[in-house]
């Protein structure tokens, strides 16, 4: 069975394609000067276009992870989430309070999906 990586790197890639799941990895924000909701927001259109490359989409999901420093701000990222995610496609999450990368990240993301 065939893999395709997305995105791939020295140390990472952004997705992973093995049969018919893709593997999103942690998304962090790139404008790292807003707060929760603006990062979910920028998070999410990652993992849209990462989805997109691998043939799939939110509706797809199977399951997400998401990572907050500030377990305070689950309602605020819950917010973006609840407008983002597929009506009836809802995938099993788990969302934890724990550091992040950079005391500047607000939120990490990572799902798997069906192709």
């Amino acid at each position: 069975m065939s893999i395709k990586r997305i995105k791939s790197g020295p140390r990472m890639s952004a997705g992973v394609v093995h049969g018919d799941t893709v593997y999103v990895a942690g998304q962090t924000a790139d404008d790292t000067s807003v707060g929760v909701a603006g990062q979910t927001e920028q998070v999410l259109k990652k993992i849209d276009a990462i989805l997109a490359e691998a043939g799939s989409d939110k509706s797809k999901l199977l399951s997400a992870n998401i990572w907050l420093p500030d377990i305070a701000t689950f309602h605020e990222m819950n917010k973006v989430w609840d407008a983002w995610v597929s009506p009836g496609n809802t995938p099993a999450r788990a969302t934890v309070e724990a550091k992040l990368a950079t005391p500047q990240l607000r939120v990490e993301i990572a799902v798997i999906a069906a192709v």
